[in-house]
């Protein structure tokens, strides 16, 4: 290896060292306001044209992994923008790291749902808890770069996933709070404690 290409690596060992031990500020509160209110629409949606989830579950997961996806598009399009703004020189490598944080829990819960659908159908009334604690671990994961208030939506999707879980088996297993709820107020506890972490340099973004 050459002195340039060494260089050059110390370079970027060092840059990353530096994203990882800096606070992630490209989350915006406004945007997490958002996905809350995108998931209470769709509890309003199911409850309004899907009485019959268990009826019609490809229905249901259509619903719900849309909004998972569509919430992921927009937290992505603007940490991708922001970190621009807030990070500049950094803004890559803070990108990487915040990407790569939440990335497993991600993933987790995406093949869950692909094996619980495809071979084990009568276990879908156990995706909402499994989706929210999946979430507690990718939060709890990504805190260490974050304002440590956050560990509080860690505790929240924790413990409303173990709700979930436990009224899995009873009537109200496919009800429509059950994700309405638990994403809509946790989205909305992120935006709180993002405005009040962050303060100002969220205000100017």
């Amino acid at each position: 290896m050459s002195n340039l290409d060494r260089a050059l690596a110390e370079i970027s060992a060092i840059r990353g060292q530096l994203a990882r031990a800096t606070e992630f500020r490209g989350y915006g509160p406004a945007t997490f306001a958002i996905t809350g209110f995108l998931a209470v629409l769709a509890a309003l949606i199911q409850a309004t044209w899907l009485k019959d989830p268990a009826g019609h579950p490809l229905a249901w997961l259509t619903l719900w992994i849309g909004v998972a996806a569509a919430s992921a598009a927009i937290i992505g399009w603007e940490m991708v923008t922001r970190s621009r703004r807030m990070h500049s020189g950094l803004a890559d490598e803070m990108i990487r790291t915040a990407v790569a944080q939440f990335l497993p829990a991600a993933a987790a819960g995406l093949l869950l749902t692909a094996v619980v659908a495809r071979f084990a159908p009568q276990g879908l009334p156990l995706l909402p808890g499994l989706w929210q604690l999946l979430f507690s671990v990718g939060v709890f994961a990504s805190c260490r770069f974050l304002p440590r208030s956050l560990v509080a939506v860690g505790v929240w999707y924790m413990a409303a996933g173990l709700v979930s879980l436990s009224r899995s088996g009873g009537p109200d297993a496919f009800s429509p709070w059950t994700m309405g709820v638990a994403f809509g107020v946790g989205q909305m506890l992120v935006a709180i404690l993002l405005h009040r972490g962050l303060g100002d340099d969220h205000e100017r973004g």
